[in-house]
């Protein structure tokens, strides 16, 4: 018979999970390719990271840097006492402290998310600190889950990891680019007036995107075959989008926001696996 603290990390787990499938159906297909030793885990970490960024991108009409301050010391708190009553913060220190995740991937974390607070023009210093503190992150907290007590392919594997978790992001930006000016007066590549963001600049853009798609391939072909169909889909999914932003003019990417169909999305989850398979 469960006691009421396993009943409550029942809960809370479950609350990770229903946030992931409600924000994401892409990563939750993802997620669902991975083995079930690592499925809880990483619905773990995808929900604090989606808590954070709500925070950030849309309360708009609340203290956005004073709930991001409570979410930083309720996170250590949890750390500290294992159990947050944040049902979402209280499933990720569980992951936390079972995976020993390194809590300077949790402070670089939220030190990003604080930064798009501040509404500062990036320059290249930070817009290399971003991503770092963003998706190559976040990347890093689920690698650690997949080479758990196997430090020596952790080593092996993360700056594929960190590549992989850049092209993400940076492909996030670009889809996001309207909005994030728009909306939140953002814009996040370094030194880029958006008014003169043209196919050349775009071109370069994407150039930097490739080589970190190809760097982070290599990476997810090293993995264990329980953790690399989910990584795989992840990255064809990523992939469609960047092949659809390649095909855009400049101007186009600042007046839509690209997407990729649920048919399309299922298209690709019966490729990937095709394509697994084959290599």
């Amino acid at each position: 018979m469960k006691n009421q603290k396993e009943i409550f990390d029942i809960i809370s787990l479950e609350c990770s999970k229903k946030t992931t499938k409600i924000y994401s159906t892409s990563f939750s297909l993802a997620i669902k390719l991975l083995s079930k030793e690592y499925q809880n885990a990483i619905y773990s970490i995808y929900g604090f990271v989606r808590l954070a960024d709500e925070i950030v991108d849309s309360f708009h009409n609340y203290d956005k840097q004073q709930l991001l301050n409570e979410l930083r010391v309720s996170t250590i708190d949890a750390i500290e006492k294992n159990i947050s009553l944040n049902p979402i913060i209280n499933s990720f220190q569980h992951v936390v402290k079972k995976y020993n995740i390194e809590q300077i991937l949790i402070d670089n974390f939220l030190e990003s998310m604080a930064y798009d607070l501040s509404n500062q023009d990036c320059n290249q210093k930070s817009y290399k600190k971003y991503i770092k503190g963003s998706a190559e992150a976040v990347g890093l907290m689920c690698l650690q889950i997949f080479t758990f007590n196997k430090k020596e392919t952790y080593d092996k594997l993360k700056t594929y990891a960190e590549s992989l978790g850049s092209a993400f992001q940076k492909i996030n930006f670009l889809r996001d680019m309207k909005e994030d000016y728009n909306n939140l007066n953002r814009v996040y590549f370094p030194d880029l007036d958006i008014k003169k963001f043209n196919n050349e600049k775009k071109k370069i853009i994407e150039a930097d995107i490739a080589k970190d798609f190809n760097n982070g391939l290599i990476g997810i072909m090293l993995l264990d075959k329980n953790a690399r169909k989910g990584v795989y889909l992840a990255y064809k999914y990523y992939m469609s989008l960047f092949k659809k932003i390649q095909k855009m003019d400049a101007e186009n990417i600042l007046e839509t926001r690209i997407r990729v169909s649920n048919l399309k999305k299922a298209l690709i989850l019966i490729s990937s696996q095709i394509e697994l398979n084959i290599k």
